[in-house]
């Protein structure tokens, strides 16, 4: 099995990858250099999207000003004496500069160290305090072996144990948070229920306070692609992010799930907590 094979079979890419397909040779001319045929594939597998809502895929692809990749071109604390303590690479045109294809939820940049042939470049993580470590292999097999705990890093957060990892495309989606009635049954059973309703679910992970009392669940819906939270706070609340174009979809499941707990729908808000007086009253501009 190649390691192309391996990741797939790790990680389902989705079935419309969002900016993964281009003009290959106009953004290498862009940018200018030959990206490597691993990247490639990960731009045209998985294309723009998240790794287990930490490792992000940026693409050569698309209109969005948050996508790219480009050259690291400035100085880190705006003094060149410090930065060449802690930054020992050269900056772009010279050789061996680095090449940014992808961040973290942490801002930490994932580069290559562009020194001899693209498919020999290693990866370097760069964190935003300027530290950096390489690891001696491609970005696909990078990912890869983070997700499946196979690479450790002293920079980067580890995968929470026992989640399967997965990958979300970074797509126009509407928010909407529902703040719900206490009802009669426990957070855990509501919990239960609600999953129950929408299935079939994933874990997306979870937290709890020291004392339970507060905490959140994440999970999506598989057959829809429904990013959900269930909020332990007071009055607990679903969140949830869902495709341009399902709303009417979401509101009747979503709706039925809630009654299904024996909660009522006290407000529906958008992402930022402004108040809707309807559940479509507005299209979503926090998407």
């Amino acid at each position: 099995m190649t390691g192309h094979d391996s990741l797939a079979r790790l990680i389902t890419p989705p079935t419309a990858p969002i900016d993964g397909r281009g003009d290959w040779p106009a953004a290498e001319t862009a940018i200018g250099a030959r990206l490597p045929a691993d990247y490639k594939w990960l731009v045209g597998t998985y294309g723009w999207g998240e790794f287990c809502d930490f490792l992000y895929l940026r693409t050569p692809f698309g209109t969005s000003e948050y996508n790219g990749i480009e050259w690291q071109s400035r100085h880190l604390t705006g003094s060149p004496e410090r930065d060449r303590e802690r930054y020992p690479y050269p900056l772009h045109p010279a050789p061996g500069a680095l090449l940014i294809w992808g961040t973290t939820m942490d801002a930490d940049r994932l580069c290559w160290f562009t020194d001899g042939a693209p498919e020999d470049w290693p990866v370097v993580v760069w964190c935003g305090e300027g530290w950096y470590e390489t690891h001696r292999m491609g970005a696909a097999e990078f990912i890869e072996g983070w997700a499946a705990g196979h690479v450790s890093s002293g920079l980067l957060g580890d995968m929470e144990p026992d989640l399967a990892p997965w990958f979300n495309a970074f797509r126009p989606r509407t928010h909407r948070c529902l703040r719900l009635s206490e009802g009669l049954f426990s957070h855990t059973e509501r919990r239960r229920l609600l999953r129950e309703a929408l299935a079939p679910t994933t874990d997306r992970g979870a937290w709890r306070s020291e004392h339970d009392e507060m905490g959140q669940d994440h999970f999506v819906t598989v057959d829809t692609d429904w990013l959900l939270t269930y909020d332990a706070s007071r009055p607990h609340q679903i969140r949830i992010g869902y495709p341009v174009g399902d709303t009417e979809q979401v509101r009747r499941r979503l709706f039925a799930a809630v009654q299904f707990m024996g909660c009522q729908v006290l407000q529906v808000t958008t992402a930022s907590g402004t108040s809707l007086p309807a559940w479509d009253a507005v299209t979503d501009k926090e998407e």
